[in-house]
């Protein structure tokens, strides 16, 4: 018979609520850990999705909040007993509030590799950009407001 060995099993107080919630039928809600970075532009979040079909992948967004959700099956094999299973599967989801100075109409999503990769544009009203200063001489000049001056004034 196969044991498992586990000698944190007294340290995490979950794991009895985790037990009990699978007991009764339900479920821990399966993880969807997420990366989020900044490039440019976009913001990109990844979403490690492993053992997922891309079928049951869906991304919506709604006002300014972006969900992802998808759905990890069971492979069901003939003549198999099993014995233990740590490996979450069933339906499982993420909500990503999006801030105001992010395009949601241009939101685009792919899945390589197992993970889904989002990626949302920056706003072009948040983007840095020149400004005109007018001068009392009637003469104006540009500041990009992209570069702040260093500490020392150059």
């Amino acid at each position: 018979m196969l044991m498992r060995f586990d000698p944190f099993r007294h340290v995490d107080p979950f794991r009895e609520l985790d037990r009990a919630l699978t007991a009764a039928g339900g479920s821990a809600a399966p993880s969807m850990p997420m990366d989020a970075v900044r490039r440019d532009n976009e913001i990109e979040l990844r979403f490690d999705l492993p053992g997922v079909d891309a079928t049951s992948i869906d991304v919506e967004v709604d006002g300014d909040e972006l969900r992802v959700s998808a759905e990890r099956r069971r492979p069901a094999v003939e003549g198999e007993r099993v014995l233990s299973a740590e490996r979450r599967f069933g339906r499982m989801g993420r909500r990503v509030l999006l801030g105001e100075h992010l395009d949601s109409d241009g939101v685009a999503a792919s899945y390589v590799d197992r993970v889904l990769v989002v990626t949302i544009p920056i706003a072009e009203q948040a983007t840095p950009r020149k400004v005109l200063v007018a001068t009392g001489a009637g003469r104006t000049d540009a500041i990009d407001v992209a570069e702040a001056p260093s500490a020392d004034g150059a």
